[in-house]
């Protein structure tokens, strides 16, 4: 019986060695998301010797989302097993608030994503498992998910391609460049977790909440699929091989999207009267796919479609805005903008400039840049008589760019600048005293400006790139 354990352990520690000797180089760093259960302390147990064999950096992180009360208790669990083991480890603690429509357990999966985001580790190892893989298919497909959403989770996760999950309310959050995500136990069972865990003696926490049927996964690990198994035993690798076909037919899709971008984008942005010329279902996918390329949480299928019509029915003079979650879209000139919602601040509000070479105005997202230079922009001269101000428009104002003409309304400016109007509301005006001087990206007036022998400031304005 004892080497038939054995075997068994042996077999599970060689599957998740060969996950790591075909996707991890030599010194990598791996960090294991330890939440105390069975499943991430076996992970722990297994990765300890395949990680001195193969000299790879190996740590763990806690995340304490204070929901039990016994969390401070998994902490010191977690902290004394690493400890036992030799292994560096950082317990993170978070709380978790629950927006609209929101689940605890996807807030509470939402923060633990942020903490994991902002390691500085290589790998991100987690102990999902074949089980877990069976329960968010089932998941998803009550939820009606489309083909992404019902894709297996896969083994390494290293770019948005691969961010099926990562694009629902309640999926994982996006993971950009380092740290990639790790998963070498998919293909290990929850039975066969448990029976390592027991063979070699192991000692874990146990959830309460975790036998708490409230919960859809619980309901469908506890009630449903003892029922399933019963009639059909291999009901999880079936279910995989499902979800496998699904990611194959989700990444044809995003290779058909990424055909169509490179003819319905210009530059950078979609066209709406290239969209116009796809089929519905074809422009639907194409803008799912940009949405998730900018990292957006993805509206529901009706919100997504009334979205895509509105964009196939607007003219070029719509002032198309639409608002989901942290996300806005917006058109302009045929042109379609995915912004993140930016809250405007009052008409009096007022910034004084005190001779900044950079002034960062993270009210209106970006930066001023003062750029000394003889013969151009502001004439530092004319600028110290009156306090030096930042404004923003509240409509009336004047500027006389070029001396051989009459002042001209901002307003006018503005549009022939194709400046889109969500920007015009954010755009930082100088002022000395109570006199607009200058607009970056459009002049100064012509009164202050530098003389051929004067010096002179450049002011320039840097939005800050922003994504939902």
């Amino acid at each position: 019986m004892a080497s038939s354990r054995n075997s068994k352990s042996d077999n599970i520690s060689r599957r998740a060695q060969h996950v790591l000797r075909t996707r991890v180089q030599s010194a990598d760093h791996l960090t294991i998301a330890l939440s105390g259960g069975v499943d991430s302390v076996v992970l722990l147990d297994l990765l300890v010797p395949i990680a001195s064999q193969m000299q790879l950096p190996l740590s763990a992180v806690h995340v304490n989302h204070g929901i039990s009360p016994n969390a401070d208790k998994w902490s010191e669990f977690c902290r004394n097993l690493c400890q036992s083991r030799n292994i560096p480890l950082e317990i993170a603690r978070v709380k978790v608030a629950r927006g609209p429509g929101i689940s605890l357990e996807a807030a509470a999966r939402e923060e633990r994503y942020r903490i994991f985001r902002g390691l500085q580790t290589d790998y991100i190892v987690l102990a999902q498992h074949l089980d877990d893989q069976a329960e968010t298919l089932l998941l998803q497909l009550l939820r009606g998910a489309g083909v992404k959403g019902l894709s297996a989770m896969p083994v390494v996760r290293t770019g948005r391609k691969e961010m099926g999950e990562a694009v629902s309310v309640n999926s994982i959050p996006a993971l950009e460049g380092r740290p990639k995500l790790l998963r070498p136990l998919l293909d290990v069972s929850r039975r066969e977790i448990e029976d390592y865990a027991r063979a070699r003696a192991l000692q874990w926490i146990t959830d309460e909440s975790n036998d708490e049927i409230s919960f859809d996964r619980n309901f469908l690990r506890h009630e449903l699929f003892p029922l399933l198994e019963k009639r059909f035993p291999a009901y999880r690798t079936t279910f995989l091989r499902a979800s496998r076909h699904m990611a194959e037919a989700s990444a044809l899709l995003d290779e058909l999207a990424e055909v169509d971008s490179a003819q319905c984008t210009v530059p950078g942005k979609l066209h709406v009267e290239d969209l116009r010329k796809l089929g519905f279902p074809r422009a639907r996918n194409l803008l799912r796919y940009t949405l998730t390329q900018h990292a957006v949480v993805l509206p529901s299928t009706v919100k997504l479609e009334e979205i895509l019509r509105q964009l196939l029915s607007s003219c070029p003079d719509t002032k198309l805005h639409v608002v989901f979650g942290n996300t806005e879209i917006r058109c302009f000139r045929d042109r379609v903008h995915i912004r993140k919602v930016e809250a405007i601040p009052e008409a009096c509000w007022h910034l004084v400039w005190r001779g900044e070479e950079q002034l960062p105005i993270p009210e209106l997202g970006g930066t001023l840049r003062f750029t000394r230079c003889m013969g151009a922009g502001l004439g530092l001269q004319k600028i110290n008589e009156q306090p030096v101000t930042i404004r923003l428009r509240q409509g009336g104002e004047r500027l006389r760019t070029d001396c051989n003409r009459p002042r001209r309304s901002l307003k006018n400016l503005l549009r022939e600048a194709s400046l889109p109007p969500w920007q015009r509301q954010r755009l930082p005006l100088i002022f000395s005293g109570e006199q607009l001087i200058c607009v970056p990206g459009i002049g100064v007036d012509c009164d202050f400006q530098a003389a051929g022998d004067e010096q002179g400031l450049l002011v320039e304005w840097q939005r800050n790139l922003v994504s939902p």
